[in-house]
């Protein structure tokens, strides 16, 4: 398991402990996410301080594998482009050295990547007239006037959003959803040439315990919480009405060990096929933490994000027997209540 210590990673270590696998962690604790170890880490797991990057840590805590979860991921939107080399060497160059390690060792097993519903950029939409169109990406002068949603590129009518399947072709609209697409197309590439089975799990909105606190590298339920428990409301983008497929983290988990179990190659759309608007996520979070409290829409924008992204989950439901059990509000009701993570220290220009 890399990334066994993070959000996701290690609610996927507490499950295969708990069903009695034997479960070697390899994490180096990014500084970004990260003030120290933390204390949820599972005594029934083996742990490896290290980083994917290094050859030669991976090598050693392959020694016996027989399936690999690669979780270990730099995650979020970011702050700015000075943020791209490091997303491309811990998502891109750490999930080629995993891989031509795996190869070096002639892995045969199940290989499970956590990937991400950003790679497909604005998602999928419908034309009344023409149909199903791709949305072409949103201008900045289109946000600033505050015209959020997507026209058609046809007719210039508004656009409807739908389920998006995994067959829709990648157009990633930001350098974190780049970084997954190219961990995809690594991962596959692996798989074609070594007959390993390769299992590309696109995660939508995870949200609950273990999120880390007051960082923009985080989802934004957790930048909702922070936000609520410093005394503000949380700044909800645009106009708020933007959808998104929100999954709690325990399905999360549930979907990692089915995907590890079935051993077959496929990119799988992880989420409960239920969309909520992002406002309505922030005054969920609202009624539960500060009663009386709204959320503060404010109208800015960033070119990285997308509009709507609603998940098909058919063929997840059918190849993989998974269906999402946590309902929207019970997940709030957990979320407001979970620990999360300590915060990380700033980034050095963030100190200054």
């Amino acid at each position: 398991m890399t990334g066994g210590l993070g959000f996701i990673g290690s609610h996927v270590v507490d499950a295969l402990v708990e069903r009695g696998d034997s479960v070697v962690v390899l994490d180096r604790l990014h500084p970004l996410s990260h003030a120290a170890e933390p204390v949820y880490r599972n005594p029934g797991a083996e742990y490896v301080r290290g980083d994917l990057r290094d050859a030669a840590a991976v090598r050693g805590a392959l020694r016996g594998a027989t399936a690999v979860s690669h979780q270990a991921a730099m995650v979020g939107i970011g702050v700015d482009l000075g943020d791209a080399p490091g997303y491309v060497s811990d998502n891109d160059l750490g999930t080629a050295v995993l891989l031509a390690e795996l190869a070096a060792s002639r892995f045969a097993g199940a290989l499970v990547v956590g990937s991400s519903m950003v790679v497909y950029g604005d998602g999928r939409y419908r034309c009344r007239r023409h149909g199903e169109v791709p949305a072409p990406p949103r201008r900045a002068e289109a946000l600033a006037s505050g015209a959020f949603d997507p026209v058609c590129p046809r007719c210039g009518e508004p656009l409807a959003p739908a389920a998006v399947s995994e067959d829709a072709p990648p157009d990633p609209r930001s350098v974190y959803a780049a970084t997954k697409v190219h961990q995809e197309h690594l991962a596959t590439v692996f798989g074609r040439e070594t007959g390993a089975a390769v299992t590309r799990l696109r995660y939508h909105n995870v949200y609950g315990p273990r999120m880390p606190r007051d960082t923009p590298y985080s989802g934004v339920a957790a930048i909702f919480r922070s936000a609520l428990e410093r005394g503000t409301a949380p700044e909800v983008y645009e106009d708020g009405l933007q959808l998104r497929d929100f999954v709690h983290v325990h399905d999360v988990a549930a979907a990692n060990l089915l995907a590890l179990d079935a051993n077959r190659s496929g990119a799988y759309n992880v989420a409960t096929g239920r969309p909520t608007s992002v406002a309505a996520m922030a005054a969920a979070l609202c009624e539960r933490l500060r009663p009386g409290a709204v959320p503060a829409i404010s109208g800015r924008y960033r070119l990285g994000d997308v509009r709507h992204v609603l998940g098909s989950t058919a063929r997840a439901r059918r190849e993989l027997g998974f269906e999402a059990r946590t309902g929207f509000a019970a997940g709030m009701d957990d979320f407001a209540r979970a620990a999360l993570r300590a915060p990380a220290p700033p980034r050095a220009d963030e100190a200054a």
